[in-house]
């Protein structure tokens, strides 16, 4: 089943992802038309290669590989014009994001019946976009005719709990809020009782942004998880890291630290418009396989879309 079968039309999310990585392909993905019309494969090809992918963040550990893989198709293919090398380079950059494997049970190709309510547990450090992410993601599930309960977890904050009021209040969400200062774990737990009693799709539960360096704020995580698996066993479905796009590789950083702490299954990759350095995705995807599930692009709650690997790779080399 398709991820938000009534969410924006192909063409529009293609439009869209292409708008929000023209930054990284004026900076970056677009040197390689000039690279490739010299017409020689050389190693001076194969480094300036290199050069673009570092330079938008692509990542050293994962360049190499990708460019093993297109070196050794040339090898194989016995091509001479470098302008074969595109394709196989849009080729290998694709199936970096493909293989990575499902990990949640919500979002999946293969997911026929989603469980009802499907838990997400949304976490990422203070800046990321975090609470407008969620209610861009309430939006979809509106959209497809779902209830959808939102809990504001964030209790260190007023302004986060009147933040996500607000967007709850915007795109027709439910919300469950304690008072500044509650027991986040129990804003949780009373988010999932207050979807299943309502019927919902999904409870989608905020938590306070938090510096992945703070032990005891990633301790608080696990709290907050092992209170959600009490109120429902197979729960939370889905574990939603949101990043950063502008940050870089620090990205990278952030994203090993919540995995090892809350075990993260799908990455939702906000601010990508404000970035020349999208290639993050693909040092995400390569060395932590995780799956990018959204992409922020843009500030409206129409604006964050189901990541599509094809469309992302398609727009880089427009």
């Amino acid at each position: 089943m398709p991820l938000f079968r009534r969410a924006a039309p192909q063409e529009q999310v293609e439009e869209k992802t292409e708008i929000a990585l023209a930054r990284t392909r004026r900076s970056w993905f677009g040197r390689i038309g000039g690279i490739l019309d010299r017409g020689k494969i050389d190693d001076e090809l194969w480094d300036e290669l290199e050069e673009v992918l570092l330079g938008a963040d692509v990542g050293l550990h994962t360049s190499e590989k990708i460019l093993e893989a297109v070196k050794a198709r040339v090898e194989s293919e016995h091509l001479r014009d470098a302008e074969d090398v595109r394709d196989l380079l849009k080729e290998e950059l694709i199936a970096v994001l493909e293989r990575v494997p499902l990990r949640g049970a919500l979002w999946g190709e293969d997911v026929v019946t989603p469980p009802r309510p499907g838990v997400i547990l949304v976490v990422g450090v203070n800046g990321t976009g975090k609470t407008t992410s969620i209610g861009k993601l309430a939006h979809l599930y509106v959209s497809e005719g779902e209830t959808v309960v939102v809990g504001a977890g964030d209790t260190f904050r007023a302004a986060a709990i009147e933040q996500l009021t607000s967007w709850a209040e915007q795109v027709g969400a439910q919300v469950v809020a304690h008072k500044e200062g509650a027991d986040p774990s129990a804003v949780a737990f009373d988010t999932i009782g207050a979807a299943q009693s309502r019927g919902a799709a999904a409870a989608i539960i905020d938590t306070a942004g938090r510096l992945h360096t703070k032990f005891n704020l990633m301790e608080e995580l696990r709290k907050i998880r092992r209170v959600i698996e009490r109120r429902d066993p197979s729960a939370p479905h889905e574990v939603l890291l949101v990043l950063d796009a502008t940050t870089g590789q620090n990205a990278l950083i952030q994203a090993k630290a919540f995995a090892e702490a809350v075990d993260v299954t799908a990455i939702a990759l906000t601010k990508l418009d404000g970035t020349s350095k999208g290639g993050i995705v693909f040092a995400i995807s390569e060395e932590l396989g995780l799956p990018v599930r959204f992409v922020g692009t843009g500030e409206g709650q129409d604006d964050l879309s189901p990541f599509d690997a094809r469309a992302f790779v398609e727009a880089l080399f427009e």
